[in-house]
């Protein structure tokens, strides 16, 4: 068998065992993360938070005041008023995740997931044109759902527990 001058012989291997006291001060040791992230992500990752932001902001009151295009989107699906509420508070918390930067990944997560459902929506139960918009508010569900989508990838490793793939 070939030996190999530096490396120890494997009968004296011995596993790292940490004491009691090594593992508090490694537990409560801050760790702030390299910002990894290049110029032009970050521009893209801002322009992208503001516009999805800006989309879900803008239809917000029409949700939580009960206006007539709201109500008549969740009676047509049979969900008024429980799910425009939902929706609200769902589009509510993601833009306040999306327009902090430390939960930008969860802010990702959630507009990507509402605008989703309001993509699926009009795409089963409602139509690209909702009440002679012309399409409007499919456009501008689209538009987010692209934005959001583009931040959550931009931001995938910040996502705690998640591992990043080596293809993406």
């Amino acid at each position: 068998m070939k030996s190999y001058g530096n490396l120890p012989e494997l009968e004296r291997f011995q596993a790292y065992r940490p004491s009691t006291a090594a593992l508090r001060l490694a537990r409560n040791r801050q760790v702030e993360l390299p910002d990894t992230l290049t110029q032009k992500e970050r521009i893209v990752s801002w322009l992208c938070c503001l516009i999805s932001a800006g989309i879900m902001l803008e239809t917000l009151p029409f949700k939580f005041t009960g206006a007539a295009e709201s109500v008549y989107i969740f009676s047509r699906m049979g969900t008024e008023p429980w799910m425009r509420w939902t929706q609200g508070i769902w589009e509510l918390l993601a833009v306040v995740c999306l327009l902090t930067p430390r939960l930008r990944w969860a802010g990702g997560i959630l507009a990507t997931g509402a605008m989703a459902a309001a993509v699926l929506s009009h795409l089963t139960w409602l139509g690209s044109s909702v009440l002679g918009d012309h399409g409007l508010l499919f456009g501008m569900a689209v538009t987010s759902f692209t934005c959001a989508f583009t931040v959550l990838v931009v931001h995938r490793h910040s996502i705690p527990f998640i591992t990043p793939l080596s293809y993406w």
